[in-house]
């Protein structure tokens, strides 16, 4: 009966990881991907209309032989939420998306060839993020600092501009 079960939690495990790894994919719409180097996925889908809070980690754990993502593939994420706003009953989605991105983003950067050393703005601009966010990613912070959030998407996007090399 005990061996059954691990069996069982073990192919629940593996089912949920393929799911995770075949999301990874482009998305086919405005959704961030779930991707194994995400430490905090998008709310699940029941949630994004009930304006409850983001949740936490739904993805798999990062390991050691997970490539890096790539600077280009994450400044696309983010780019994706320019055309996005807080409106009623979305925005805890899109402010914990916007947050998603950024991170997904800082990641990028600080695991690209070139090394954290080529992209100190925007890596910065995330630190100090998330020094004033002060490791409350719940709805209710993301709001209240909603303007810093969007401002550091923006100013990062800005300064990504002016180095396409980084993202083409």
């Amino acid at each position: 009966m005990f061996t059954s079960s691990i069996r069982g939690a073990a192919l629940a495990v593996a089912a949920l990881a393929a799911f995770g790894v075949s999301c990874s994919t482009a998305p086919s719409d405005d959704r961030p991907t779930g991707g194994a180097t995400s430490s905090a996925a998008a709310p699940a889908s029941g949630s994004r209309a009930s304006g409850s809070q983001p949740s936490g980690s739904a993805s798999p754990e990062v390991t050691e032989t997970a490539p890096p993502e790539l600077v280009r593939d994450a400044f696309a994420g983010l780019q994706a939420t320019l055309n996005d706003s807080c409106t009623p009953g979305d925005c805890a989605y899109f402010l914990g998306r916007v947050y998603d991105e950024l991170h997904r983003m800082d990641r990028a950067m600080k695991a690209d060839a070139k090394g954290p050393g080529h992209f100190p703005e925007p890596i910065a601009l995330i630190a100090e993020l998330d020094a004033k966010l002060g490791g409350d990613r719940s709805f209710e912070n993301l709001k209240r600092n909603q303007t810093l959030l969007i401002g550091t998407r923006d100013k990062i996007n800005t300064w990504m501009q002016g180095h396409p090399d980084d993202y083409r």
